[in-house]
C-alpha cells in the first residue's frame, strides 16, 4: 500500500551512536513581541535577545534565558526541534506557540539527535541512492491547532550533495513505510548552530 501524507514535523528517535533519543531537552523562551505560531515537531532558530529581566511567563522567571523563533528552509544555524511546551496555566489544552503569546518551549537541541520525517514527495520522491546526501526543509508551514503537531516536512526536490540542513541517513523502518511519496526517513541536522564557532 502507499505511504499516508501525514507529516508531523521532525520526532526525535535516537542518537547517532544508535542509542534511544534520551529525552533531554532545554527550556527556550518564545516572546509575545513573535508574531508566528510555533508546534510541536518545528525546527527553531536562536533569536537574537534573551529574555528580559523582570519577565516571567506563567509565573517563571525568564531572564537570561536564551529564546527562539521558528526555522525556515533558509535557515542556516538550527538550534533543535521543539518537543513540546511548559503548560499554559490559563488554557491548559493550548498545545502550541499561538503567534504573539509568549511560552516556554521545551527543544531538543543536542548535535547528534536523529530525527524521523516525512518527505513532501513535491517533484517527485526521495530515491534510495539518495541515501547520504542532503536536503533542506520546506519554506515554514503552520501546523495543526488540534493536536499541537507541526506539518514541517523535508523538501525531496532540493536533496543534494552539497551543503544543505539535513543529512538523509536512511528509510525509517516504520511499519509500512516504503520508498515514495510521503515516505519517512531518518535525518540528522548538518546546520547545527552547537556545530559552528559563529555567534548567534
Amino acid at each position: 500500500m502507499p505511504n499516508t501524507d501525514a507529516a508531523f514535523g521532525f520526532r526525535p528517535v535516537q542518537h547517532l551512536d544508535g542509542s534511544p533519543w534520551n529525552g533531554k531537552v532545554t527550556m527556550y523562551y518564545v516572546p509575545s513581541t513573535y508574531g508566528t505560531a510555533i508546534f510541536v515537531g518545528d525546527p527553531v532558530i536562536a533569536d537574537a535577545d534573551a529574555g528580559a529581566a523582570g519577565v516571567t511567563v506563567n509565573g517563571i522567571d525568564v531572564e537570561g534565558m536564551p529564546s527562539i523563533i521558528a526555522g525556515t528552509g533558509t535557515s542556516t544555524q538550527t538550534r533543535g526541534v521543539v518537543v513540546g511546551f511548559l503548560p499554559n496555566q490559563a488554557n491548559l489544552e493550548q498545545l502550541h506557540k499561538p503567534a504573539s503569546q509568549a511560552r516556554i518551549a521545551l527543544v531538543c537541541d543536542a548535535p547528534d539527535v536523529v530525527y524521523e520525517v516525512q518527505e513532501d514527495s513535491d517533484g517527485g520522491a526521495i530515491a534510495a541512492a539518495s541515501v547520504g546526501m542532503n536536503a533542506d526543509m520546506i519554506t515554514y508551514a503552520a501546523g495543526r491547532t488540534l493536536t499541537g503537531r507541526s506539518l514541517m516536512e523535508i523538501d525531496s526536490s532540493g536533496v543534494l550533495s552539497t551543503t544543505a540542513q539535513w543529512r538523509v541517513l536512511g528509510l525509517s523502518k516504520r511499519p509500512g513505510n516504503i520508498l515514495g511519496s510521503f515516505a519517512k526517513w531518518l535525518v540528522v541536522l548538518n546546520e547545527h548552530s552547537f556545530k559552528t564557532t559563529t555567534g548567534e
